[in-house]
């Protein structure tokens, strides 16, 4: 699914099932909330804390994939919110990078 498609069907349910769309203010905290969540999974995958119940490889693979989707979803309704192509600011973003970065990393030693 293209960005613009997915911030359609965002739009689109969030007038179907969600009524309208909450406050940027109250997004902005929901959005923090979410990326809280994803850094909670990735300390517990990969860094030293552990799980308080077992979890299958399989099952954090899920449970990432399920918190970085709510992610998106908050962060595009931002985006509808506030007026935001996606698609364009994305594609616009990697240009900038790429003009801003093109040898940096490729020159850090700390990279080789």
């Amino acid at each position: 699914m293209e960005l613009r498609e997915f911030q359609k069907e965002v739009d689109k349910w969030i007038m179907t099932y969600g009524v309208r769309y909450f406050s940027e203010l109250t997004n902005m905290a929901i959005l923090t909330e979410e990326v809280g969540e994803v850094s909670r999974l990735i300390a517990r995958m990969y860094g030293e804390q552990s799980f308080k119940e077992p979890m299958s490889l399989t099952e954090q693979k899920e449970k990432l994939a399920d918190e970085l989707a709510d992610v998106m979803w908050v962060l595009t309704c931002l985006a509808n919110q506030t007026g935001i192509d996606l698609e364009k600011a994305v594609q616009d973003n990697i240009n900038k990078k790429t003009k801003r970065d093109k040898t940096r990393h490729a020159e850090n030693m700390k990279l080789k």
